[in-house]
């Protein structure tokens, strides 16, 4: 089974992350109610076994726990994903959501890189900034090695539209990570 365990351990958050890419257990707690809602449906629709737990500075703001988040997630997929072989690399996906339509692509390609389009209407859902949907992506898809490119095509509900980016992403994730021929790298060089 392809699993990993990761922690991270700073002056502004304490971090622990057990990731199982191909199903288990889903138990969530970053002290952020809507991101840990984004997380379970992250791990519910990539079919992700995914325990979090989170003790951050959010005295301060949400800030830190949602990037160090991405961040400590992102290096459980790259130790779950191994060396890459045998998976299917690449994945997109469309998410509808009442009025918003999301997008994702990802390849697990070892660059990481991000191209991030949204702009929301509301800054705040819950006691979570929109804005830091921004950087819990980017911070996954460095950490994590990956190409991540994600999109509000168009909505008007900014829960509806981080909600639908999460979904993409996830079950692009999810095709990206499938596993297809044993050993064998999907690349011309022959490695990722």
């Amino acid at each position: 089974m392809r699993t990993a365990e990761q922690s991270r351990e700073t002056r502004e958050t304490q971090i622990s992350v057990r990731l199982a890419l191909d199903g288990g257990e889903t138990k969530i707690q970053t002290g952020i109610g809507f991101f840990d809602h984004m997380l379970q449906a992250f791990a519910t629709h990539g079919g992700f076994g995914l325990q979090v737990q989170v003790q951050g500075d959010l005295f301060v703001d949400g800030h830190h726990t949602v990037e160090d988040t991405g961040i400590v997630l992102g290096r459980a997929f790259r130790q779950a994903l191994g060396d890459r072989s045998g998976i299917a690399r690449f994945g997109s996906f469309y998410v509808p959501m009442d009025e918003t339509l999301a997008f994702a692509a990802v390849d697990v390609s070892g660059r990481p890189f991000l191209v991030f389009q949204a702009e929301f209407p509301q800054q705040v859902v819950g006691a979570f900034d929109a804005c830091l949907t921004e950087e819990f992506f980017r911070a996954f898809a460095m950490n994590a090695e990956l190409t991540l490119h994600t999109r509000v095509e168009y909505g008007n509900n900014s829960h509806h539209m981080i909600e639908a980016m999460f979904k993409a992403v996830a079950h692009a994730l999810r095709l990206a990570a499938a596993e297809t021929t044993p050993g064998q790298v999907l690349s011309t060089k022959g490695s990722l």
